[in-house]
């Protein structure tokens, strides 16, 4: 990781926090030290992580750490950069090896396949047959932190494509048609805000592992899409932590 070379970008994430008035509500509850996993929802623009990162930098001096999809490292010169912005590959040993180091991980549990999702389905998260996160929790003892963001979903205008459809499930490209202002790429400056939940602990006494898994993602799942419909309600107060 070039922690100079992120803090080269703070310029641009600047210009897009101005462009989206962009905020974090209970920023508190990511600690200020030792390890944590931040779980979001994915939308296509993606850069509302980067917003978020921005602001842990700023707020603890603390580089958050992103697990990523493979596809980046087949893009010739991609992974390298990705790596230098402190990315990993979202795999588990490598997730283990950072919150070993007490890192914030960042996860986005739905990847590729939530974020190419059409905007018809825009708010809802694909987490169902995802436990990944929750089963690292549970192996590690860290502490899961939600950061819903769902404007983010409104950054573009996603079209549903049968052609993107089968270039994700055969060959794992995510390809898309999507628009943001009119019929440009340039993207509409919705307003975005985090809200972030208390650190949700995993089990730690449990006779059968699985049904423990299942119970904790169930948890997570039902958490994010309370947080989900708060910031769709614009309930910016305490409301959005009952």
């Amino acid at each position: 990781m070039n922690e100079e070379l992120i803090l080269k970008f703070q310029p641009f994430i600047k210009l897009l926090n101005t462009y989206h008035d962009y905020q974090v509500l209970g920023l508190e509850n990511i600690p200020k030290k030792g390890p944590c996993i931040v779980a979001f929802n994915h939308s296509l623009a993606t850069y509302d992580i980067f917003l978020l990162m921005n602001t842990i930098i700023e707020s603890y001096n603390r580089f958050p750490r992103s697990l990523i999809d493979n596809l980046f490292y087949k893009v010739p010169g991609l992974g390298d950069l990705m790596g230098q912005l402190g990315c990993v590959a979202g795999k588990p040993n490598n997730a283990e090896s950072l919150l070993s180091n007490g890192e914030i991980v960042f996860v986005a549990p739905g990847g590729m396949k939530e974020s190419l999702r059409p905007s018809r389905k825009k708010y809802e998260i694909s987490w169902a047959q995802r436990r990944g996160f929750a089963r690292l929790a549970m192996k590690t003892g860290t502490p899961i932190v939600l950061a819903a963001c769902p404007a983010a979903d409104d950054i573009f205008h996603v079209y549903e494509s049968e052609v993107s459809k089968w270039f994700y499930k055969n060959l794992k490209v995510p390809l898309f048609l999507a628009r943001g202002i009119g019929l440009t790429p340039i993207p509409k400056p919705a307003r975005l805000t985090h809200l972030i939940s208390e650190p949700m602990l995993p089990p730690s006494n449990y006779s059968n592992p699985e049904n423990a898994l299942e119970d904790y993602h169930s948890k997570l799942v039902n958490r994010m899409k309370q947080l989900i419909n708060a910031a769709n309600q614009n309930q910016y107060g305490t409301e959005y932590l009952n």
